[in-house]
């Protein structure tokens, strides 16, 4: 083993930060109004808020004055004030105007930090690093794809991101959720993996098959499932998670690490309506309308499936923080990869093999 893997092998994942220079997910578009939401990424509070225009800023939540927090004020034109004593401050971080300010005095040049943040796919990506941004965003080019139907889920769980990202990327756990499971039987192929990516490639058989008309209704009728072959691929393309089961599904969680012991995240699932020649004829109109009033229409799925991973994953953390010294007897080869990822994210190492 090579000084590098040994040092890598021997940081404990558990205690891991984040790799900032990349764009994490911290909320929904719809949960940012021109009334300010306080948003948590790794330990770090910020202000998210709408201007006059509608585009979205995130300022650090804290107040230079007296370091209350900013999201308790309000939107005034294009200036976020605080709640406090009404200073005002603008998209740049900096104090625009302060009430009180004597004719004597200047405005102080107190200020506070901006974050880089972008408004895609109906959600708010926010880049906590200190440089300047160079990553893409990883995007999710069916939210807007006509053929696509959305269900969105979201995940709070009281433990370190890396259950969750282990959780996703193991695919031999589908024991744990019973009759809501789409798969079976899966076994684990082969897996890429380089300094940003590690994918791992399943067998499976899936409960779904998504051809005819009716099918969509397998969502809610579980008699009407049948067991078939596809292939299951599962991505941890870091920060975030992506997997596809077959033609007929492509799963999302983006995640919003809160701090050691906390993560959030949001898991979005898609169902394809690609194998509908005839849909694809229709206005554009009319597609539209199915997309939009068949959205969520997997959610209670997803729902219960996040219910039942947190409960485990919170279990783990629990475990870890009685006997952070007692060993895991693992497996599924995927795991050691993803956590070779992440370590190397975080401490700029590049994995090996």
């Amino acid at each position: 083993m090579t000084s590098i893997s040994q040092a890598v092998q021997s940081r404990d994942v558990r205690q891991l930060g984040i790799n900032p220079n990349h764009w994490y997910v911290v909320a929904r578009s719809g949960e940012v109004t021109n009334k300010p939401l306080s948003v948590i990424i790794w330990q770090q509070a910020i202000a998210l808020y709408r201007d006059s225009t509608g585009k979205v800023h995130a300022l650090e939540d804290r107040c230079p004055h007296r370091q209350v927090k900013l999201s308790h004020g309000q939107v005034m034109g294009d200036q976020l004030a605080c709640a406090y004593h009404g200073w005002r401050f603008n998209s740049a971080g900096e104090c625009a105007a302060v009430p009180s300010l004597a004719a004597n005095q200047k405005l102080p040049t107190c200020q506070i930090r901006r974050y880089p943040v972008k408004e895609q796919d109906g959600f708010i990506w926010l880049f906590p690093g200190d440089e300047t941004p160079t990553v893409e965003l990883m995007g999710l080019p069916e939210w807007n794809h006509l053929n696509y139907i959305a269900s969105v889920a979201v995940i709070n769980c009281q433990a370190h991101y890396s259950y969750l990202i282990e959780n996703l990327m193991d695919m031999y756990h589908g024991h744990l959720h019973q009759d809501l499971q789409a798969w079976a039987a899966a076994s684990l192929q082969s897996i890429d993996e380089d300094e940003e990516h590690v994918h791992a490639h399943y067998t499976a058989q899936s409960y779904y098959k998504i051809d005819k008309i009716w099918s969509i209704s397998q969502l809610f009728f579980p008699a009407l499932r049948r067991l078939h072959p596809e292939p299951l691929d599962v991505s941890y393309i870091y920060p975030h998670w992506a997997a596809k089961l077959g033609n007929d599904f492509q799963i999302y969680c983006l995640l919003c690490p809160v701090n050691e012991t906390q993560t959030k995240a949001y898991l979005i699932h898609f169902t394809s309506l690609n194998a509908f020649d005839k849909l694809h004829k229709l206005p554009v109109w009319f597609r539209r309308f199915i997309k939009n009033n068949l959205f969520n229409a997997a959610k209670k799925l997803l729902d219960g499936l996040v219910l039942q991973d947190v409960q485990m994953i919170e279990e783990e953390q629990q475990a870890y923080l009685q006997n952070p010294e007692r060993r895991n007897y693992e497996l599924n080869r995927a795991l050691a990869s993803v956590q070779r990822l992440m370590k190397s994210q975080v401490e700029g190492i590049v994995p090996t093999k």
